[in-house]
């Protein structure tokens, strides 16, 4: 009702502070609810923003806020810290979802902020989950933000470089907000053990509890809720806790940035010769459900681009372990691909291929139609031969040590080095051998 009272209130035009508010959650409300912070002292994990040296800190001082987009994980506070922002700085406080709303919603809410912007009162905008509008519904924000109509906080646990348009975020802040980190989480069940008396677990239990949240606080509180509500006589350890409740699945989406970041992390590790987080990386995706052959697709692509001719057999170890994969299925099929992620990680790396196709790949852009030297034209036909197709070509196995040293550049282009592999792995015998012909040639001028 008191929500109500207060929309009512908007609605009609009247000022919302001279309207009593009573945010007190019901004494049934969820233990997240009952629990939420009163102040942004009281936010919990993200003192980087709201501690007076903070983005969030600084604007509460000055008392003027600019629109911003609040991006963490689920559970770290972003609703919260919309609604306190608000009562900081003395605005009136509207909400909508994107998940819920469409257009005429936000014409509705641009309509009443307008209508209390006239009678002086300014209105804090928080859109949940933002990146669910359309670059049209998102594009629909601007006049009202550039006019100061409201002041936009959208929330979103989307990369907002690939889920916002420019023109939006250009006009608004971006504020990263952390995954809630072991002390943060300790914090939040101090406060529910306050409210609801002490939990029935061990030490040991408790930290399991808290590493089973995965940063995320409102699963924290909901899984304490559970353990409240059982009203348990004796206190759990990790065992018992493990069999009374569900572990909160790991937050991986597929197509969206977890993803990326993760394949990143997992190439990274392999580049960087760490077999022990390659492995933990290619488990983290594995385990979340990723499809195991856009992973062995991915460790041929870093067998070729971070390994190379340093070590031939990495290319071959890969592609086994992609056939290995299609034969057995899972899970048998996963330990090829472990096999073949740990011997990218433990082989000598070297990306000199890679530079070299895109040295290669620039020239030939850039020399455009150049034809090969005369005397390595293919001549099949007496014609070609009486017009110099092939004349003075050298048969290299015919040669001094198999080498002729001939010129196989188009004419007018210079000889160029594209390949320089590296003193590591097999491609320390690849450069003694370049390095001999490079002194072959020179000799043979």
């Amino acid at each position: 009702m008191a929500y109500l009272d207060r929309r009512m209130t908007d609605l009609f035009g009247q000022d919302a502070s001279e309207a009593p508010r009573d945010d007190a959650p019901a004494p049934d409300a969820p233990l997240a609810d009952r629990l939420r912070p009163q102040t942004l002292a009281e936010v919990v994990g993200q003192e980087h923003l709201t501690g007076p040296e903070g983005a969030i800190g600084r604007m509460v001082a000055a008392g003027k806020l600019a629109s911003m987009i609040l991006w963490g994980p689920p559970g770290t506070g972003k609703t919260s810290i919309a609604r306190l922002l608000a009562d900081a700085v003395g605005m009136r406080y509207a909400a909508i979802s994107a998940v819920f709303s469409g257009v005429g919603d936000l014409k509705q809410a641009f309509a009443e902020a307008e209508k209390m912007a006239k009678a002086g009162r300014k209105t804090l905008l928080f859109v949940d989950e933002i990146h669910r509008f359309n670059r049209a519904q998102q594009d629909g924000f601007l006049p009202f933000v550039e006019r100061g109509v409201v002041t936009l906080v959208g929330a979103t646990t989307e990369n907002p470089s690939f889920a916002l348009n420019a023109a939006l975020l250009s006009r608004a802040q971006v504020l990263v907000l952390n995954r809630l980190d072991e002390s943060a989480l300790a914090a939040l069940l101090e406060k529910a053990e306050a409210l609801e008396g002490a939990l029935p677990l061990t030490p040991e239990a408790r930290a399991a509890l808290i590493a089973q949240a995965d940063g995320d606080g409102r699963f924290l509180l909901g899984q304490a809720e559970t353990l409240y509500a059982a009203k348990l006589g004796a206190a759990l350890d990790p065992a018992g806790l493990g069999n009374f409740l569900q572990r909160r699945v790991a937050v991986y989406d597929k197509d969206r940035d977890g993803h990326y970041n993760l394949i990143s992390a997992l190439h990274k590790s392999v580049r960087g010769s760490d077999p022990q987080a390659a492995l933990y990386w290619l488990a983290r995706m594995l385990t979340a459900g990723e499809e195991p052959l856009f992973l062995a697709r991915r460790l041929v692509r870093m067998a070729v681009e971070d390994i190379g001719m340093a070590d031939p057999q990495a290319l071959p170890q890969c592609m086994a372990a992609m056939e290995a994969y299609r034969f057995l299925g899972s899970p048998e099929g996963e330990l090829a691909l472990v096999q073949a992620c740990l011997y990218l990680a433990t082989a000598p790396k070297s990306n000199a291929a890679y530079m070299a196709q895109k040295a290669a790949w620039k020239a030939a852009k850039e020399t455009g139609s150049l034809a090969p030297p005369a005397n390595i034209l293919n001549a099949p036909t007496k014609l070609m031969k009486d017009i110099g197709y092939g004349a003075g070509y050298t048969y290299d196995h015919d040669a001094a040590e198999g080498f002729s040293g001939d010129n196989y550049w188009p004419e007018g282009m210079a000889p160029e080095t594209f390949y320089s592999p590296v003193e590591r792995g097999f491609e320390r015998e690849v450069k003694k051998r370049l390095d001999y012909w490079d002194k072959l040639r020179k000799e043979r001028g």
